[in-house]
């Protein structure tokens, strides 16, 4: 059983702004997305690290999860995806450190999904899937053209139990620990995903920047044909260029571009 830091979902009013930044400026190269009850997702690829998802609401009752997020946040970081190999083990090793999962539907057998809730996991959403293929689905019309390859070097999040986040993400995510002490922890995955943990106290729901529960359901997904890869899809090459989402909490855009309100700072 394995389990792979995938994607860092954004949740974003205005699709065209994101598309620019981590398309445009940061290199994110399409790899699918999808309309589901109440939203649409899609996601960039980059040189190396996780995945960008997008998120923006599409109005009605099951887009309120999203919409209550970005009136109390703006946009900006919404929940960390793992992509597992076996969920029902996977919920197992969480349930063995006391956390109990939440949106838990394991019906659907290209897409099985649960949630762990951010007063559980350390202030801030975590989804955990287990995916069965890849959905084929064309790039949006208004997305860019990619900028200069870049690499998705680092997410940092703030957490005021270091030792049970570090254990979370370890022990029930398979992070592997490459280095840390009393004040800080970098745990990787394979394809350069690291996230770098930092104890600071006093933080609401034991973390940095916390949403409130995620709970969408995605449709089935519409399987690649086997072998089958568009040029919108394939991973940037690696030209030295990094991407890095530094503190969660942060407004700064690091990089001669102008301010972001409410997002995460990233420096290419």
């Amino acid at each position: 059983m394995t389990a792979v830091l995938d994607h860092l979902a954004i949740g974003t009013t205005t699709l065209t702004d994101g598309w620019d930044l981590f398309g445009r400026v940061l290199g994110g190269t399409w790899v699918y997305g999808d309309d589901s009850p109440g939203f649409w997702w899609g996601q960039l690829r980059y040189a190396a690290g996780p995945k960008i998802e997008l998120l923006t609401p599409t109005g009605g009752p099951d887009a309120a999860f999203l919409e209550r997020f970005l009136a109390a946040h703006g946009a900006g970081p919404h929940h960390l995806n793992f992509i597992v190999s076996d969920i029902e083990a996977t919920l197992g090793r969480i349930r063995a450190l006391g956390i109990e999962a939440v949106g838990v539907k394991l019906d659907n057998p290209s897409w099985k999904e649960a949630f762990l809730h951010p007063r559980s996991a350390h202030g801030i959403v975590i989804q955990v899937a287990q995916q069965d293929g890849e959905p084929d689905t064309p790039a949006p019309r208004d997305l860019p053209e990619p900028g200069p390859p870049a690499r998705f070097d680092l997410i940092e999040h703030h957490v005021s139990d270091l030792d049970g986040a570090t254990r979370l993400f370890r022990e029930a995510l398979d992070g592997r620990l490459a280095s840390g002490n009393e004040n800080a922890a970098d745990l990787t995955w394979p394809g350069g995903r690291r996230l770098r943990l930092i104890r600071q106290d006093g933080l609401a729901r034991g973390g940095g920047a916390a949403p409130r529960p995620l709970l969408p359901r995605r449709r089935p997904l519409r399987r690649r044909r086997p072998g089958a890869r568009g040029p919108a899809g394939q991973a940037a090459r690696d030209d030295g260029r990094t991407g890095r989402l530094a503190p969660w909490r942060s407004a700064r855009l690091e990089a001669g571009q102008p301010a972001l309100p409410r997002t995460a700072a990233v420096s290419a």
